[in-house]
């Protein structure tokens, strides 16, 4: 069956009590055992819970993994990779990417003896050079948040297994439908399933699909043993949105492309980010590796501070706000929200500075969403 087809069936029988065509949200902690030690499947909802069961099927699908994982959020899911690893072991982490993520790498696991080094997202040959005898895993992003830089997932891949090293990618910002990466050689593919695959920002979760099913024991083992877990309610709204993730992604990739576009034109704005723009550098990687450009376009504004304060302050329709992926507009400023945990050093270096901003184009009408830039864009000085 093909993605928009699974994405509606698969994991989502229908109820063999009732009939009931969409699954049932199964709101209870504690389960029936028919015997001691004799259960139908499930015996406590930490362990199982046959709502977020429908839920990791799915995502096993639209992945093209065999195992699914959910999680209560994506630094959740994130979290529990980076258990797999012990004090003295070594990751190589792309050097763009989510603050939440970097924090995590920083502040919590660096703690615990585990070592992350940064390579250059967007060369390969980067990352060969810094793995060690000691390295255990490599983590990218791609595209990646916010500068949406890419990585050669087969490139990348070769090389990870050439050397025996896991390749976990954070597949948020693409999903399923626009990228597969375990079809690119990847073992653990990561979500944070807030954003586009819920799609409607009403529910926090995250998400992992592996192939390997030792791999899959073990972060099986760490969700139960640790109950980082989302309740059947949040994993019910999250394969409600993975129904249509399909129509989302398209109308997402279709308003970003028109806007970015138009943006690239305007004198206000020094520079404008978009994989699906024939002027980003990886733009033939993007039609090599990706069913579509996605929903985020970054941009740089002319005039400093005073300037994103003017265009933010006259947005009617774009939601200044910290997520994306939503069927909302959404406009994020990452010195302040997304990347407010990375020191501006670290953000320059990137080239995260304080004139830039990052879009999540909702699916309104592209002519509204046009007007409203247009109009907060007329709003700078000078």
């Amino acid at each position: 069956m093909r993605f928009e087809t699974r994405a509606i069936h698969d994991g989502q029988q229908p109820d063999p009590q009732t009939g009931a065509v969409i699954v049932p949200v199964y709101q209870t902690s504690t389960y029936q055992q028919d015997g001691l030690g004799v259960h139908r499947g499930y015996e406590y909802s930490r362990t199982g819970n046959p709502t977020r069961t429908a839920l990791e099927t799915a995502m096993a699908s639209l992945e093209e993994g065999r195992f699914g994982l959910a999680f209560a959020s994506g630094l959740a899911a994130s979290a529990a990779v980076l258990t797999l690893f012990k004090s003295g072991d070594h990751i190589v982490v792309g050097d763009d990417l989510y603050g939440g993520s970097y924090r995590l790498f920083e502040k919590v696991f660096r703690k615990f003896g585990i070592d992350a080094t940064y390579a250059r997202i967007d060369d390969p040959a980067s990352f060969k050079k810094q793995i060690r005898k000691n390295t255990k895993l490599v983590w990218v992003e791609t595209p990646t948040n916010p500068l949406l830089k890419l990585v050669d997932l087969k490139a990348l891949s070769a090389i990870t297994q050439k050397t025996g090293v896991l390749l976990a990618v954070d597949n948020t910002f693409a999903s399923p439908y626009l990228q597969k990466p375990l079809l690119s050689g990847a073992d653990i593919v990561v979500h944070s399933t807030t954003k586009y695959i819920a799609g409607h920002s009403d529910i926090i979760g995250g998400a992992l699909v592996v192939n390997d099913e030792k791999l899959y024991q073990e972060l099986k083992f760490y969700q139960n043993a640790t109950g980082a877990i989302p309740g059947p309610w949040d994993s019910w709204l999250v394969i409600r949105g993975l129904r249509t993730l399909s129509l989302r992604m398209r109308e997402h990739s279709a308003n970003a492309l028109f806007l970015a576009k138009y943006l690239k034109g305007h004198p206000r704005v020094k520079k404008v980010i978009y994989p699906g723009l024939p002027s980003h550098p990886q733009h033939d990687l993007a039609k090599r590796q990706m069913n579509g450009f996605g929903g985020i376009v970054s941009i740089e504004l002319h005039g400093g501070i005073s300037a994103v304060e003017a265009f933010t302050k006259e947005l009617k329709i774009f939601v200044l706000g910290e997520s994306l992926g939503g069927v909302e507009s959404l406009v994020t400023y990452p010195a302040k929200m997304s990347h407010g945990s990375v020191s501006r050093e670290e953000r320059y270096r990137r080239g995260i500075t304080d004139e830039f901003l990052r879009i999540s184009v909702g699916i309104e009408h592209k002519d509204d969403l046009k007007e409203d830039l247009k109009n907060a864009l007329a709003a700078i000085q000078g």
